[in-house]
């Protein structure tokens, strides 16, 4: 392929959130938004926000030639009397689709969740609601030409 590592890392993410943890999220009892990306449109849908950088490599991963990337997953959702529930929702169904495909559908060689914060609305009644952070940390094998 002619693109970068990180865009088809962000690509099979999306994909990932959009396709397997929309299919739990559509399996409980309770409603919870889908995740959807591009023009939402008002609808019952949340757009999450996804961020990749590099990062640090352990002295093992740069021995065996390996490539660490920190993504984080943010959703900001509206305020809502369900924003609590709704948050945790979607650190579980994106745990357990994570959990399903550790290789981001052979993008990356391990994909794990790395840390997951809950934000609390600052203030009540003032539009904005709950909030969770997940993040991720990605290795994926290095394909240097000069080997």
């Amino acid at each position: 392929m002619d693109d970068f590592i990180e865009q088809r890392i962000i690509t099979a993410v999306r994909k990932l959130l959009t396709g397997r943890v929309n299919e739990i999220l559509a399996n409980w009892k309770f409603l919870i938004p889908v995740i959807e990306f591009g023009n939402i449109g008002g609808g019952y849908a949340t757009a999450p926000v996804i961020t990749l950088s590099s990062c640090e490599r352990t002295e093992k991963e740069r021995i065996i030639r390996l490539d660490a990337y920190s993504l984080t997953i943010s959703f900001s959702l509206q305020e809502h009397p369900d924003g609590e529930l709704y948050c945790y929702g979607y650190a579980h169904a994106a745990g357990k689709a994570l959990g399903e495909d550790v290789t981001l559908g052979g993008v990356a060689d391990r994909a794990v969740i790395s840390g997951t914060k809950y934000v609390p609305p600052k203030k009540a009644n003032c539009g904005v609601g709950w909030g969770v952070v997940i993040s991720l940390r990605v290795t994926v094998e290095t394909m240097n030409s000069e080997q």
